[in-house]
């Protein structure tokens, strides 16, 4: 049994359509439940919660605090590659756009890893575009290989692999894989997946699976806010999380909110997310989830994060440069997408602490693992 044979008995138009069906009186009882529900979670992502949302904020930073404390994490990628052999409609990197690409040769990665050290950082996310060829696992052996001394703790964020595949990469330090189901609306997936090996919705809805039963130490989900409805696409989000989490349970898990940006060739978002609904939606994950981490990228505005880290939000990146070498050099080859937030890690370092933060900047040290 996979995640595919859970997914299979819902139907995307029946969670759409119980979602906008739910009352005041739904959104009343999902706030007063001890254990809030995968139903109780619909409850909380539809319309109906809008008038709730100070309610809601209010738990989730109280749930959050209870856990987590006072700290909040900071993370930085560090792109290897942006080669990629797949047609993906929203991103700088697919096939079809023409651009300069680059994979970063040994030299190039330890200049990368030097900027980064510099900015305090002592855990990093690996990312590439999908490559097989040029970056597999040949590549990714030997960069884990090469960076693994100079930090605590590496995550990466690539192409979906076999779990043997994961298995050899724990063994040289990989503690955690980030893999983002892109929608769950399986039809659009294939409208933005055209061509090259994503465009299997299988192979990647049942990645998760591979990668928890490798036993990968923490594993991040997500969708693309914009391709679909963002609230079934997060209904199912929730759906994969808790099925997640109950086999594979001494994984951690976390969230992401992308909200797509825009990007060379890219396309507009077919449906446009508002702030306030975007703190709705980081509020009901923390409702159905007091432990899973929620993370805010710098696709998000200076603004916009300074005032949600309050209310949920484990975790930022900062400092992000979204093109290879872009750390070294500024100028090396064209961003996957634009960043909104350009301030330094310093910087989100001294807003954190004049908001009652501890930014702590790795997210595990190898000594636990003995």
């Amino acid at each position: 049994m996979s995640f595919k044979d859970v997914f299979q008995a819902y139907n995307w138009a029946d969670v759409s359509a119980a979602i906008y069906q739910k009352t005041a009186a739904d959104v009343e009882r999902a706030l007063g439940a001890s254990t809030v529900t995968l139903d109780d979670f619909a409850a909380l992502l539809s319309p109906a919660a809008v008038p709730y949302l100070g309610q809601m904020a209010a738990l989730s930073q109280r749930l959050t605090r209870q856990r987590f404390g006072n700290t909040m994490q900071l993370y930085i990628p560090l792109y290897l590659s942006n080669e990629c052999q797949n047609i993906c409609t929203y991103c700088g990197f697919s096939l079809d756009n023409h651009l300069q690409r680059k994979t970063l040769d040994d030299g190039e990665i330890l200049r990368e890893v030097a900027v980064i050290k510099k900015m305090g950082y002592d855990h990093v996310l690996l990312v590439t575009g999908e490559a097989q060829q040029r970056v597999g696992m040949d590549y990714f052996r030997h960069a884990l290989e090469l960076i693994r001394p100079h930090f605590a703790n590496i995550s990466m964020e690539v192409q979906p692999m076999d779990e043997e595949d994961y298995r050899q990469l724990q063994a040289l330090g990989l503690h955690a894989v980030l893999v983002y189901q892109e929608t769950y609306h399986q039809d659009d997936y294939k409208k933005h997946h055209p061509r090259g090996r994503k465009s299997n919705f299988d192979y990647r809805l049942e990645t998760p699976d591979r990668i928890g039963r490798a036993g990968i130490h923490k594993m991040g989900l997500g969708v693309l806010i914009g391709l679909e409805d963002w609230r079934t696409d997060s209904f199912f989000t929730a759906l994969h999380l808790q099925y997640l989490e109950r086999r594979y349970w001494q994984t951690r898990y976390s969230i992401s909110f992308p909200r797509l940006r825009p990007c060379a060739g890219g396309l507009p978002p077919k449906v446009e997310m508002s702030d306030r609904e975007l703190v709705q939606l980081i509020c009901a994950y923390r409702l159905f989830s007091p432990t899973v981490e929620l993370s805010l990228s710098t696709r998000e505005t200076p603004h916009f994060r300074d005032h949600v880290v309050q209310l949920g939000i484990t975790a930022l990146s900062a400092g992000s440069r979204t093109n290879p070498g872009g750390y070294a050099n500024a100028e090396a080859s064209l961003e996957q997408f634009e960043i909104s937030d350009e301030r330094a890690p310093a910087t989100i370092a001294d807003m954190l602490q004049r908001q009652g933060f501890e930014p702590v900047w790795k997210d595990w040290d190898a000594v636990y693992d003995r």
